[in-house]
């Protein structure tokens, strides 16, 4: 839900992605007041200080604007993932393309519980979600075959296909190396986030999401047993 850091962004990116950024915020305080079902493209628009016609700028539905959060967010950590320096290993790629999207979590937590409740409370919305978030495992997975140096002539194209009928041949045409690391990358930033937003006070969500990566890297060897003065 995070624009991510803009810096090195020009001023029309930047512009474009705070009014996508305003609207998604709209919806989603008004899904979370009045529920989805209630909230209409015309009371988002003006919520957000723009018009109808511009809402349409963005999204092509209503719905979209509560399921395609993400959807430029995915698009630049897959560009940043293949832009990133060749000595960097595809699990650092990685990591270091999720760490530039999430920069601003610790001011977005309250709006992304907000969604997970608008989410709860709509199952259609939830559904489609869901569906999104495995076109988006798909396409990074796709992605980061890609930067191994396995990535398959006949679906480079199409990556940002979402529910494609050919998703089927796209996943056989992958390998399993990048299908999990792409799996455990994006779970990784969930148990990060979830990690984090009960113990707010104590830790800092960049803390949190560099030891959880650094687990990954670790191969997720057993921790050692605390020590009297841990526990």
């Amino acid at each position: 839900m995070t624009e991510g850091n803009p810096a090195g962004v020009g001023l029309r990116e930047r512009k474009k992605r705070a009014t996508r950024a305003a609207l998604v915020a709209a919806a989603v305080r008004l899904a979370a007041e009045h529920g989805a079902e209630h909230v209409t493209v015309d009371a988002i628009s003006e919520a957000a200080g723009v018009s109808a016609r511009t809402f349409f700028n963005y999204f092509d539905a209503r719905d979209d604007v509560f399921v395609m959060i993400g959807a430029d967010a995915s698009a630049r950590v897959r560009q940043a993932v293949l832009a990133a320096p060749a000595e960097l290993s595809p699990l650092e790629a990685l990591r270091d393309a999720m760490a530039n999207e999430l920069a601003e979590i610790e001011q977005q937590q309250e709006l992304w519980r907000l969604h997970a409740e608008v989410l709860r409370r709509s199952p259609h919305l939830l559904a489609r979600s869901l569906g999104a978030h495995m076109a988006d495992e798909l396409a990074l997975a796709e992605t980061l075959a890609e930067r191994m140096g396995a990535g398959s002539p006949l679906f480079a194209g199409d990556r940002a296909a979402l529910g494609s009928p050919d998703d089927e041949r796209r996943r056989r045409a992958l390998g399993l190396h990048p299908r999990l690391l792409a799996a455990v990358g994006i779970a990784a930033v969930r148990v990060a986030v979830e990690h984090w937003c009960v113990r707010q006070d104590e830790l800092a969500f960049a803390d949190v999401f560099r030891e959880t990566f650094e687990h990954l890297a670790a191969g997720l060897p057993a921790p050692a047993p605390a020590g009297p003065a841990d526990r």
